[in-house]
């Protein structure tokens, strides 16, 4: 089972590090180019983590000369990699979802202006397109990392689903209130 001080963020992070270390500034580009459509959160935090995961053992910190300052590089312990042993083979629960275009069609009947709430979505179907060209990206980028590289096409896979299935249903939104 996981442990008390670790949360669905801890694992995220620890399986981001995985093998070949990480500083906290990766992990924020990796966030950047391919998952932050699996896991939203601020940048802070996605440096604040590694910190209190090392403190509590399953990371340890090495710190480095940077090109402006030191940086901190963090890499697995063999507690940090049971952990995610035990965490990866624990029921999975459906994922959260946040939805600013589901709660503004949730508001619709308030707004009672089909074409400007239309026109909000728009903004989604731009940002679809941009997830697009990250996730070309991240697909390039999964084939450098051999060891890696069969687990994160399959999450950009999903990712690719999750686009698809925002376009479908923005089809439908535009169908049924633009009719």
């Amino acid at each position: 089972m996981s442990r008390d001080e670790l949360k669905p963020f801890s694992y995220v992070v620890l399986a981001l590090v995985g093998e070949g270390g990480a500083s906290a500034h990766d992990i924020v580009q990796m966030m950047r180019a391919g998952s932050r459509q699996y896991w939203t959160t601020s940048e802070s935090h996605f440096y604040a983590e590694p910190k209190r995961l090392a403190g509590h053992g399953y990371l340890e910190a090495e710190a480095a000369p940077g090109r402006t300052r030191r940086r901190t590089t963090y890499t697995l312990t063999d507690a940090g990699r049971e952990a995610l042993r035990e965490w990866a083979r624990e029921p999975t629960p459906f994922p959260r979802v946040q939805s600013e275009a589901i709660a503004r069609v949730l508001a619709g009947d308030i707004v009672d202006d089909d074409a400007a709430l239309l026109e909000s979505l728009e903004g989604l179907r731009n940002e679809l397109d941009d997830l697009d060209a990250v996730l070309d990206a991240a697909e390039a980028r999964a084939r450098e990392i051999p060891h890696r590289s069969r687990y994160l096409l399959l999450v950009h896979r999903f990712g690719r689903q999750l686009v698809k299935a925002h376009r479908d249903w923005l089809a439908e939104a535009e169908r049924e209130l633009g009719g």
